[in-house]
């Protein structure tokens, strides 16, 4: 059975209403498919059945991969995934001046961390290619002359721009915020758009909308915050004579208090998450639950499950509010998941890291708190006792005086004891706890303090075994003398 979480959220969604395809897909099907609502779910019906969805994600290289774009990669993964069809990195590096190459390497290592494959490509490559924007002014260039041919852009002041059809408001259908309506009838409100600067390089929407047409896009999956740049984009498809794809607008992430999710807050940026210990599946899974739900309560999901169960239908309309308490849960799930030994295995660099010895008993010492830690960078701090012995005041406060000397009878009687054996130990503690007239915790609690200087961790009989007869009756005695 899975795991239900704790943590309860109010989840609304967007009532949805059939709609074609695009008719700039019809290179890809074979006749006008439709969207419609099956059992709650969205399903893609099909006339005959779809040859191929595509979807991308294009981020920009100007600082790290924010988990907001990690989210937005993985729903678009989803979906191709889902749809058997092909998911697209571009990389969208026509800023120049903010451009790094340490930002590129951080949003390639950050989705193969993550797992997001993609099919086409930097490193992969594909047909539709170069994957860059930077290597695609020839495509620009004649794309622009399009318009300039059909008189839908001027120059203004060295720069120039694209001529909004303005005889009627411009109407879509989103697949999550439903039929949205943006009049541009006013050009007081909504002047022409800028295209190509200046100094002749290529704006955002104009190289954006190029692209989708050029690598063929089927479906654009992004952030609600896009919106208003839809209708821009739409025209400029319409004016190269070609009907937009599908559009869905994801929900905006938010802080806990209700602020808009900035760079600088905490887990925001993906690079962070490997190094403080998380697992990709883990947070892969916490990222699809930042505006999507299944139909139950059900939280907790491999990567297969997730495109099995993933459908645009079910992400909320209403805004995502990003809990790292909720994260470390989420995580804590897949770390328990694990097999023991691959626990132990991403464990141990931590460990190492941390100044650990590479002892005998370390990977031992590891697999005592699997099911006690929320990260992998949590273990080195909940086993170093194994190793060197320190005190946690308030677990040694917690220590009633007329304790101590019980433990020094304790010792005596460990000391005593024939096999060593961290289970049958815990047998002598219950006996010894009723030799003294003590309920059992009155003996647990100062034993599992004197071991571990903690109140809590590991089961005491694994601390018994690892520790050894003579470890172990050692640091008893000792605390019982302080």
């Amino acid at each position: 059975m899975k795991p239900k979480s704790p943590f309860q959220a109010s989840r609304q969604r967007a009532k949805k209403s059939p709609l074609p395809l695009p008719a700039a897909a019809a290179p890809f099907f074979g006749m006008h498919p439709l969207y419609l609502l099956d059992a709650g779910r969205l399903a893609l019906t099909l006339l005959p059945i779809m040859s191929h969805v595509r979807t991308r994600f294009a981020p920009s290289p100007t600082g790290y991969l924010h988990i907001g774009g990690a989210r937005t990669a993985l729903f678009n993964w989803l979906f191709a995934r889902k749809m058997g069809g092909t998911f697209i990195l571009r990389i969208e590096d026509t800023d120049n001046a903010r451009n790094t190459e340490e930002a590129t390497r951080a949003i390639f290592t950050g989705m193969e961390w993550l797992g997001l494959d993609w099919d086409e490509g930097p490193m992969k490559g594909g047909d539709c290619g170069p994957y860059f924007q930077s290597q695609r002014n020839d495509i620009y260039d004649a794309y622009f002359k399009k318009l300039q041919d059909a008189g839908r852009v001027y120059e203004d002041d060295g720069a120039w721009r694209f001529r909004f059809d303005r005889s009627k408001p411009v109407t879509f259908h989103d697949l999550i915020c439903g039929d949205i309506t943006i009049d541009y009838r006013d050009a007081s409100n909504t002047p022409d758009m800028a295209i190509r600067r200046a100094d002749g390089s290529y704006i955002f929407h104009f190289v954006n909308v190029v692209d989708d047409i050029e690598m063929k896009m089927t479906h654009v999956i992004r952030g609600k915050d896009h919106i208003m740049n839809t209708p821009k984009h739409i025209q400029l498809f319409e004016a190269f004579g070609v009907t937009p794809p599908v559009f869905a607008h994801m929900p905006l992430i938010l802080n806990q208090d209700g602020s808009k999710m900035s760079k600088r807050d905490v887990g925001a940026a993906l690079g962070a998450y490997p190094e403080e210990g998380f697992l990709p599946k883990g947070v892969m899974n916490f990222l699809a639950l930042l505006g999507w739900s299944p139909k139950d309560d059900t939280e907790i999901f491999s990567p297969q499950e997730l495109i099995e169960r993933f459908s645009l239908e079910a992400v909320n309309h209403s805004a995502a509010k990003f809990d790292i308490t909720k994260c470390r849960w989420v995580n804590q799930q897949h770390i328990i998941a694990l097999a023991p030994e691959e626990f132990t295995a991403r464990a141990r660099p931590f460990c190492l890291n941390a100044g650990l010895p590479d002892s005998p008993i370390l990977d031992a010492a590891i697999a005592t708190v699997q099911t006690k830690v929320q990260t992998l960078a949590e273990v080195p701090d909940k086993i170093r006792f194994f190793f060197d012995l320190g005190m946690d005041p308030e677990a040694v406060a917690k220590v009633q005086p007329e304790a101590l000397e019980l433990l020094s009878k304790l010792a005596d009687r460990l000391e005593r004891e024939p096999e060593w054996d961290g289970h049958e130990l815990i047998g002598v503690l219950k006996a010894f706890a009723k030799e003294n007239g003590m309920k059992m915790g009155a003996v647990m609690f100062p034993a599992r303090v004197a071991l571990t200087g903690l109140s809590g961790g590991p089961d005491l009989s694994s601390v018994f075994s690892l520790l050894g007869r003579e470890e172990s009756v050692r640091r008893i005695r000792a605390f019982s003398l302080n």
